[in-house]
């Protein structure tokens, strides 16, 4: 009998182990929160699938909601259970982010990675407080896109070099039947904060302009007087609609659809609509080129605002979900999780037109660069200027965008304009300092 309950207590310690063991090899399950179209999901998900193929002990899942509702997303879950551990955010973010401890700075080893393997213009827009937040992925930068076909129809030679010329181009380019705009010379944006703030902001670096500078706002600068001047005459003289203009980061609405049918002859905008361009083109996607920012009168040289992505890992997940977190974003930015020396991240980049921003991706997808349409965004790289990430900046961002479509309504003039924006960003900038 005491060999039969001795063996008995022995089976139940064993069993016991055994279901311990077994609760503590159980994967660590994070998420990924994006914006990005179910297409592109898709390919994440699979990136995500061989990483735990590699590592059994993570499981990752995707979840997409739409741009807009990506920072509240964000925010209203914060360190709740359906908190994402993982998620993608505009550079713009981050500080405000950072300040309200909704995402972790980097542990040491992934700090090092991102310090080393990233040029140090995009990794600073990854940090805060001398701390490196998360993985710097896409970098956006803004060009002209021109339509060729219409260029040739209008007799101009070659796509505008300076404001001189894109004003004498916009004009042969603009078509009226009576009052109505049936072809616009120069596309501008209205009903998104991004897209319509940093064409603006381009032409603006481009007229030896800037933003913000230390902290402060310069708005009230003659370069940007002439800026807003630039848009109060395209509005009066016809060569833009604003009823031609509505978008949003998802689709871009009426302002693709009109680009794409030939009803826009110029539009800045950035390279990571390249897909969204070739969707809507097809086979017409070569009218399309690829050109600097025009220079204004003040500037010395071609110029466009950048911005950059990064993923970021949440606070609030459990020390296991952020270990795991951490080990897949290395992995997924890394050159071992891509094709031929590129990371995992880089070829999804790539497929939807967006340049990627570690080094090493850079030299590995040098003949996708060098396509027609991403070739004139290179170019621009070494010239951007990184659009301020300071603390206030969302609210920054959207109040001029409300100044800028006061101009395209007729609400505003270019003076009137320049003075409320400049008013509304030192009190932006100030109550965000406090």
């Amino acid at each position: 009998m005491k060999t039969s309950h001795g063996t008995t207590f022995v089976s139940a310690l064993i069993a016991t182990a055994l279901l311990s063991g077994s609760a503590l090899a159980a994967p660590t399950a994070i998420s990924y929160l994006t914006h990005w179209s179910p297409e592109t999901v898709a390919k994440l998900e699979a990136a995500a699938k061989e990483f735990t193929a590699a590592n059994p002990d993570v499981t990752v899942t995707v979840r997409a909601v739409p741009f807009g509702d990506l920072l509240t997303t964000i925010r209203s879950q914060g360190s709740s259970a359906e908190s994402p551990t993982i998620a993608s955010i505009y550079d713009l973010w981050l500080p405000e982010l950072a300040r309200d401890k909704l995402v972790e700075p980097a542990p040491e080893a992934n700090a090092k990675e991102i310090g080393s393997d990233w040029p140090a213009g995009v990794a600073s827009a990854a940090s805060v407080g001398g701390k490196y937040y998360g993985y710097p992925n896409e970098i956006d930068v803004y060009a002209l896109n021109y339509n060729k076909k219409l260029f040739a129809e209008a007799g101009i030679a070659a796509p505008p070099a300076t404001w001189a010329e894109f004003e004498a181009a916009a004009e042969k380019l603009t078509k009226k039947e009576g009052d109505r705009i049936r072809q616009q010379g120069f596309g501008m944006i209205n009903s998104w904060a991004a897209g319509v703030v940093h064409p603006f902001a381009s032409l603006l670096v481009s007229n030896g302009g800037d933003l913000i500078v230390d902290g402060k706002p310069t708005l009230d600068s003659k370069a940007a007087a002439s800026t807003f001047k630039l848009y109060e005459d395209f509005i009066k003289k016809g060569y833009t609609d604003p009823a031609m203009g509505t978008a949003d980061a998802n689709t871009t609405g009426p302002f693709l659809d009109n680009f794409v049918s030939g009803n826009t002859g110029m539009i800045i905008m950035a390279n990571w609509w390249e897909s969204a361009l070739k969707g809507g083109l097809g086979d017409r996607f070569s009218d399309i080129g690829t050109a600097p920012i025009p220079v204004g009168p003040d500037g010395d040289k071609a110029r466009s605002i950048s911005y950059s992505w990064l993923t970021v890992v949440n606070t609030g997940a459990s020390a296991e979900q952020r270990e795991a977190a951490w080990k897949f974003l290395s992995w997924l930015n890394g050159p071992s999780s891509g094709k031929d020396g590129a990371s995992a991240m880089s070829d999804i980049l790539l497929s939807m037109g967006i340049l990627p921003s570690r080094s090493s991706d850079v030299t590995a997808h040098a003949k996708d660069l060098d396509r027609d349409f991403l070739a004139g965004y290179v170019k621009t790289l070494a010239d951007a200027k990184p659009f301020p990430v300071v603390l206030g900046g969302q609210e920054f961002s959207e109040a001029l965008q409300q100044v800028i479509e006061g101009i395209q309504y007729g609400r505003l003039s270019a003076e009137e304009a320049q003075a409320n924006a400049q008013a509304d960003s030192v009190s932006i900038l100030e109550r965000a300092a406090q």
